[in-house]
């Protein structure tokens, strides 16, 4: 990478996400990341890489925007460029919102709030995949007022169904006994006590009810990719997971994941972004669908995922491309890098202890492909970071992953198993 000028990047949030995203820009320059959150979460405590400021309720308006009207004054004076990278629903949402007014400040990698909201609403996501000709599950929108008319809700397809709401920043702000980040339904009793418990519970906007996509964790595939400001992409990181958190609040985040490599996903979705003129980072996830061999679209996610660290960890440093692009301004000359094509290369990226992993894991071949790599010693994580070591961080760091044997032997079996 050639010499950069200087520039300071500014990360929102303080999770998972937050700290993979830090550990990418140290292991960039070195330098500490200044890190703006509402609570301090545990993957970026006691460490020495990321200078946490806390401000209550920075994390909706209307303190956001008066907090980083502060920011921009104080950031205004500074030498260089400044990079603000949003690591959450919640943060995403806000910038891409005040963008107009960020800017002047900040270096913002974010498409324009319109789209973002289209973009992040699956109701409206799965409008544009029809039109952009993208596969994803039979789906039926379930409406607050269809529940308040009292018609029981049915769905074209059989038990188990998917059920999510479309609206996932708002659901952060929902809570009652048995929420999930996702629900997988069995029967229709269910199917109406969820939704009640939904609607009862505060939450407005729309439901997606879809068909199940059979098959277990290994059937899902998380792509990661790079958008210049120029609407070309630029990266590209196929990951395919292996296991998943069964924990009910976390249901669908990555705890294990193989790099991988397809060139025909990397020019079906480098053709939908550069087409929707997006800008930034985005993540989908989908899974394959075994009954008619296609990969059905779930998500798009504009922040990165909690897991996407694993595109670092194999070669791709995430941080790297906005600096590229907005600080040294030389991406726009570079081709597009498909990643992963190197299977000498590959790193098992894990959120869990190793013991978990083979205990949960479904046996096929890539379970034994990413043993193989264990064995080999080709695996990491987000938070064990050579570079940012205390025994305080570790002590806490071997904690937080020990917490995951408890889970498992409790939810894997009602949610996974």
């Amino acid at each position: 990478m050639t010499e950069i000028p200087p520039f300071t990047p500014i990360l929102l949030g303080s999770d998972l996400n937050v700290y993979g995203m830090a550990r990418s820009f140290h292991e960039l320059t070195g330098q500490v990341i200044e890190v703006y959150a509402r609570q301090q979460l545990a993957p970026t405590r006691y460490s020495k890489i990321v200078n946490v400021h806390l401000i209550p309720e920075f994390d909706s308006d209307p303190t956001f925007s008066r907090e980083m009207a502060k920011l921009a004054a104080q950031y205004r004076e500074q030498p260089g460029k400044v990079l603000l990278i949003a690591c959450g629903d919640a943060y995403a949402a806000l910038v891409t919102k005040h963008k107009a007014t960020l800017q002047e400040t900040f270096i913002c990698p974010y498409v324009d709030y319109a789209l973002w909201q289209q973009l992040s609403n699956k109701e409206t996501f799965y409008h544009l995949c029809d039109d952009y000709g993208l596969p994803y599950p039979a789906t039926k929108i379930v409406t607050k007022s269809m529940y308040a008319s009292g018609v029981v809700t049915t769905a074209p397809f059989e038990f188990p169904m998917a059920l999510k709401p479309a609206n996932s920043v708002e659901w952060q702000s929902i809570q009652f006994k048995g929420r999930k980040k996702a629900f997988t339904i069995h029967s229709q009793v269910e199917l109406n006590t969820i939704i009640a418990k939904i609607y009862d519970n505060g939450y407005l906007s729309d439901l997606i009810l879809q068909d199940f996509v059979p098959g277990d964790d290994s059937n899902m595939r998380v792509l990661n990719a790079y958008v210049d400001q120029h609407h070309q992409v630029k990266m590209m990181c196929l990951g395919h997971p292996l296991l998943e958190d069964p924990t009910p609040a976390a249901i669908g985040n990555y705890v294990a994941v193989l790099p991988e490599y397809n060139q025909a996903l990397y020019d079906q979705f480098k053709q939908f972004l550069e087409q929707i003129q997006f800008t930034g980072y985005a993540n989908f996830d989908m899974k394959y669908d075994v009954r008619d061999k296609t990969f059905k679209l779930l998500e798009m996610n504009i922040p990165q995922g909690r897991s996407s660290f694993f595109v670092t960890l194999n070669g791709y440093n995430l941080a790297q491309w906005p600096v590229l692009d907005y600080v040294s301004e030389t991406l726009a000359a570079q081709p597009p890098v498909f990643a992963n094509q190197d299977a000498s290369k590959h790193m098992l990226w894990l959120g869990v202890p190793k013991s978990v992993f083979k205990t949960y894991a479904k046996d096929n071949a890539a379970k034994r492909q990413a043993l193989a790599l264990i064995q080999e010693g080709r695996v990491g994580t987000t938070v064990f970071y050579a570079r940012d070591q205390s025994l305080k961080r570790w002590v806490l760091m071997t904690y937080m992953f020990h917490n995951y044997v408890g889970r498992y032997k409790q939810f894997f079996a009602e949610n996974k198993g």
